[in-house]
């Protein structure tokens, strides 16, 4: 315990905390919590206080904690060579192998895979190559990006330009010129009630369409969006919305960027999300399910169609101008393959698909009757609860009242671990792929117990 009282002082006068609250954090008013352990869905802090990570960290570690086959990849790679460069042609056995098991599982369009270090500078890249795409086939005023309302894309200053939440602009001068934002995917806050979901599926459509006209089309160069909002609130799309929003970009040729971050290597029960919806995706960016965050790597995956003209710019213009210290970074390249052969090994796709529909079905019927719940929802192992005042009609609570985070608060309160979502009372539970039924039975109960506690006091 003094070991701990002496890191929390350390804490609150050196380290400066993500998406955190920080005058209360250097006050004292919020905890320091020092995870010290992991094994399989558990975490363990510094005080012996064992807790089920039913969000696997940050939708992140797939595998599950303590896999040593990924530790034991690290460390053999680190002794034998802890960095070298991807400039110039250099590579290494660990990021050349990488990039073949990466391929051997993407689309069949796609071409080559530039790797990074997050999903932030995955998605920075990205934009960076549809700018130079365009300027190599002459259209220099083809540049606008289109993202979504609720998407989450980063936080760096294109990415949290991108990302389409309030959070993440706040007091940061963002979002930057050339970025646009159309209505997300989102049926249940539909603004007409009497929508069908095709109906609104082809509202999207048509609103993303005229944006399109408004902007011109001569300016409009990609589209961004992930095939399920996860940050925004775990909300699936609408049945039809994929081949709807193609059709739209293929009708004025613009570049579609499928930011698999959270779904890609099987978290929907499928390799990508891609492949679950049937996009057709010109860069794929990937990062949490590529290490299970064992070691910081992200990757941009590019299309035959884009390597084409990369290449064609390279012969006009030289070498390309975009590049990492830690691009491909072999410690992070290692933690990957082994990674990757892990989520085969452990059959983790499957059990995803199979043990994320029973989450789903089990959390339908633990709340589906519940009057404060406005909808349950997921897809694979990625589910949300999202309470309301009333479901009939829709109201929300005032956010002042923060349903939502004083139901994880007493889930963790329980030992098990969800995330309270933003702009919105919604509880997400993303857990590692390795979960079992009888953990998923716990995660509900759990989920159940709190909610209960929090909505009785209503």
């Amino acid at each position: 315990m003094l070991n701990n009282d002496q890191l929390a002082e350390w804490d609150r006068e050196n380290f400066f905390h993500s998406s955190t609250h920080l005058a209360q954090h250097a006050r004292g008013e919020t905890p320091t919590r020092v995870i010290s352990s992991g094994k399989g869905v558990y975490i363990t802090d510094r005080d012996g206080r064992r807790m089920l990570d039913a969000f696997a960290g940050l939708y992140c570690v797939n595998v599950g904690y303590g896999r040593t086959e990924i530790a034991d990849a690290i460390s053999k790679q680190a002794h034998e060579l802890a960095y070298y460069h991807a400039y110039v042609g250099h590579g290494t056995e660990a990021s050349i192998t990488l990039a073949k098991m990466v391929m051997d599982r993407a689309p069949a369009n796609m071409s080559k895979v530039y790797f990074g270090q997050s999903g932030s500078d995955a998605n920075e890249t990205n934009i960076k190559l549809v700018w130079y795409y365009n300027n190599v086939l002459g259209r220099p005023q083809k540049k606008k990006i289109i993202s979504r309302w609720r998407g989450y894309h980063g936080s760096g200053l294109m990415t949290g330009s991108l990302t389409g939440l309030e959070f993440f602009h706040n007091k940061f001068d963002l979002p930057l010129s050339g970025v646009l934002h159309t209505q997300a995917p989102y049926y249940l806050r539909r603004e007409n009630r009497d929508m069908s979901e095709a109906d609104f599926t082809a509202d999207c459509a048509a609103k993303l369409e005229a944006m399109i006209l408004a902007e011109g089309p001569d300016t409009i160069a990609a589209f961004i969006g992930e095939p399920i909002l996860g940050t925004g609130g775990i909300v699936p799309p609408p049945v039809g919305y994929w081949a709807a929003i193609q059709a739209v970009l293929r009708k004025y040729d613009i570049l579609l960027i499928v930011d698999e971050v959270v779904t890609g290597f099987g978290r929907l029960g499928s390799k990508f999300g891609c492949d679950h919806y049937g996009i057709e995706a010109d860069f794929i960016t990937i990062a949490k399910g590529l290490t299970s965050a064992y070691a910081p790597l992200s990757g941009s995956i590019i299309s035959d169609k884009v390597w084409k003209v990369l290449e064609q710019g390279t012969d006009e213009n030289g070498a390309i101008g975009h590049g990492w210290t830690y691009s491909a970074h072999p410690i992070g390249a290692a933690a990957g393959v082994a990674n990757l052969n892990l989520i085969d090994q452990m059959g983790l796709i499957d059990n995803a698909r199979q043990t994320g529909a029973y989450l789903n079905n089990a959390l339908r019927e633990a709340f589906g009757d519940n009057k404060y719940v406005a909808e349950v929802r997921g897809e694979g192992l990625l589910s949300a609860v999202e309470f309301a005042a009333s479901s009939a009609p829709l109201t929300f609570f005032d956010p002042a009242q923060k349903i939502g985070p004083s139901i994880v608060a007493a889930m963790a309160k329980r030992d098990v671990i969800a995330r309270a979502m933003p702009q919105g009372d919604i509880v997400g539970f993303a857990p590692p792929l390795c979960v079992t039924p009888a953990e998923v039975d716990h995660i509900v109960a759990v989920a159940k117990e709190a909610a209960h506690e929090v909505l009785s006091a209503l």
